[in-house]
């Protein structure tokens, strides 16, 4: 069989969605009251189970690269654990799903008993596939399992790498540690130079970590935003003016805004707000 890793996700989602909408299904079938759900919950039950099938596989496919991620190793094995379990659950709730199906006409009591156990099985099925689902979210979100790794693409890699440079930057400078953060804004501009978003991050931190609002200016004065461009001529502007205000020039911020706000009229409101927090 191919290697289906780079599937998973999709797979996933669509076994969860089908799962559990099949042991929604199935209890309300038991109710008598929507005759409907009894084969909807039997067709979703099945094609769902496959995909949990499906899903086990391509994450054993997928798991290399984000296993060798450092401290990763045992939330992938948690992961594959869980969805080992909630596969083989759920393979229980097929094969009694097929036993009803099958003696249906000759044997209603069977299958009716079959159609119950089902339904019972299907509440632990449910709890197992809410278990590896949440392992499954542990790794992505805690670990970023896959993200940025999954394809293999130099640019994904980057991506990464700019988010958790930044991640920490910003925890730094919460934590009020600027040194720090002043040292993880210019590692991030040393490895992306060209990515004006990122110089912008790096000024901020020369005026608010560095407390050094000349150099700031500077800096800015270097960058210039694409005509058009409001969102980057307002970030331009907005950070030009703390900077001429850090550095005792408040009538310089204001006339940096009042030009703002004549190249986008549609901006007047929120900048008369930030010319009148100015003193």
């Amino acid at each position: 069989m191919p290697n289906i890793g780079v599937y998973h996700p999709i797979i996933v989602h669509f076994a969860i969605a089908l799962l559990i909408l099949g042991v929604i299904f199935r209890w309300i079938s038991l109710s008598g009251r929507a005759v409907f759900t009894g084969p909807a919950a039997a067709t979703l039950i099945l094609l769902g189970t496959t995909a949990a099938v499906l899903a086990v596989r391509s994450g054993t496919d997928a798991h290399g690269p984000v296993e060798r991620v450092p401290g990763a190793r045992q939330a992938v094995t948690d992961h594959e654990e869980a969805g080992e379990w909630a596969r083989n659950v759920f393979l229980i709730m097929a094969v009694l799903e097929i036993a009803a199906l099958v003696a249906r006409r000759r044997h209603v009591n069977v299958a009716r008993g079959a159609l119950w156990g089902s339904a019972v099985v299907g509440i632990f099925a449910g709890a197992a596939l809410y278990k590896a689902a949440k392992r499954g979210g542990d790794l992505v979100y805690s670990y970023a399992g896959g993200v940025g790794i999954r394809s293999g693409d130099t640019a994904d890699v980057s991506r990464l790498y700019v988010a958790g440079l930044y991640q920490q930057a910003q925890r730094a400078r919460a934590a009020h540690d600027s040194v720090r953060a002043a040292r993880l804004f210019g590692e991030l501009v040393q490895e992306f130079p060209n990515d004006t978003t990122v110089r912008l991050l790096a000024i901020e931190s020369q005026l608010h970590d560095r407390n050094d609002p000349r150099g700031a200016l500077a800096s800015l004065s270097r960058l210039q935003a694409p005509p058009g461009n409001r969102f980057l001529a307002s970030r331009l502007a907005f950070l030009k003016a703390d900077a001429f205000v850090a550095a005792g020039k408040p009538d310089s911020a204001r006339a940096t805004l009042e030009q703002l706000a004549a190249a986008y009229p549609e901006m007047q409101d929120r900048i008369k707000g930030r010319i009148a927090q100015i003193k």
